[in-house]
């Protein structure tokens, strides 16, 4: 057994604990979006509070509001809607510093494997909203990017918020990624850019209805 403990097929076993732990803690979830953001900004930053109000009001859209479950943007997204009477899930990671759970979790899952993390925020979310952060923060801007350009997963939105920490990446793109394109104009397409909480709202609110009109589309067509 020990030597099992040691070996690569004992990590398996862990990937796929971790996997169930995971779809069964979130199958039932219902609609929600995905927020991400640094774990380094206060109570006093504008992006803080910038967070805690657009999950307050997509909680007054009926939605879910999955974070990292750790501190900066990701606690005042939780809190946000935690406040607003909505189902805040943290999906944690173990990591040797900076992450340590928020107290405004509804359901909490702790993860070893990044992978598996990320795909439990894309499986579970119908729409991603991204506040300034670091090099986590990028890796899930770029990996929702290419999902949906390579057509992996469904298209829906991905909202940056934060004109003033954004515009920079976004001109490089088009200056050096379009010029030499690697990626093609409508690529551009695929984010948008957003400077207030209601905006936020506003752009996930009319896909929530798109959803919703085709579901009742679907149905009636199958009567």
């Amino acid at each position: 057994m020990d030597d099992l403990k040691t070996s690569e097929a004992w990590r398996i076993f862990r990937i796929q604990a971790e996997l169930i732990d995971g779809i069964e803690t979130m199958n039932d979830l219902g609609p929600a979006v995905s927020v991400f953001g640094g774990a380094r900004f206060g109570e006093d930053s504008p992006y803080y509070q910038a967070a805690r109000r657009a999950a307050g009001l997509l909680v007054g859209q009926n939605l879910a509001v999955i974070t990292g479950g750790g501190p900066g943007i990701m606690e005042a997204a939780s809190r946000g809607c935690f406040e607003a009477g909505g189902t805040s899930v943290g999906l944690n990671i173990i990591l040797p510093r900076e992450q340590h759970p928020n107290h405004y979790q509804n359901r909490s899952l702790t993860f070893r494997y990044f992978f598996i993390r990320k795909l439990m925020f894309v499986r579970y979310a119908m729409a991603y909203v991204i506040f300034p952060g670091g090099f986590g923060t990028m890796d899930e801007f770029f990996e929702s990017l290419t999902l949906i350009q390579t057509k992996k997963i469904r298209r829906f939105p991905i909202v940056l918020f934060g004109s003033t920490y954004w515009q920079g990446l976004i001109e490089w793109i088009r200056s050096e990624m379009l010029a030499h394109r690697t990626i093609a104009a409508d690529d551009l397409d695929l984010f948008h850019l957003v400077d207030t909480p209601e905006a936020v709202a506003d752009i996930i609110g009319c896909y929530v209805i798109q959803c919703r009109q085709f579901e009742g589309d679907q149905r009636r067509s199958s009567v």
